[in-house]
């Protein structure tokens, strides 16, 4: 038998756990500390800072994917600094 919970089963506790380990991923929470109260409220906002840091993050990647794009479409494909950007995404 695995040791994995049924979906619906998570514990409070487990709950609380992973909403203490989220915070200290998102740069706002790890500037304010964790000090911050686990109330309905403050959950909620952390969440939906989660969610905005996870949509900015989609923007950068977006914004560098069309950088690095149009970087390449300048170069020379034999190139070495080609060479070098292809072998850095591999």
């Amino acid at each position: 038998m695995s040791g994995r919970r049924s979906r619906g089963s998570v514990s409070e506790e487990e709950i609380n756990e992973l909403i203490s380990r989220l915070q200290t991923l998102l740069p706002t929470t790890r500037r304010r500390g964790s000090s911050s109260s686990s109330s309905q409220a403050s959950t909620t906002k952390m969440l939906k800072e989660t969610c905005s840091y996870i949509k900015s993050l989609h923007r950068e990647v977006d914004d560098l994917s069309d950088r690095l794009s149009d970087l390449m479409s300048t170069m020379d494909n034999n190139s070495p600094a080609a060479e070098i950007i292809r072998s850095l995404l591999r």
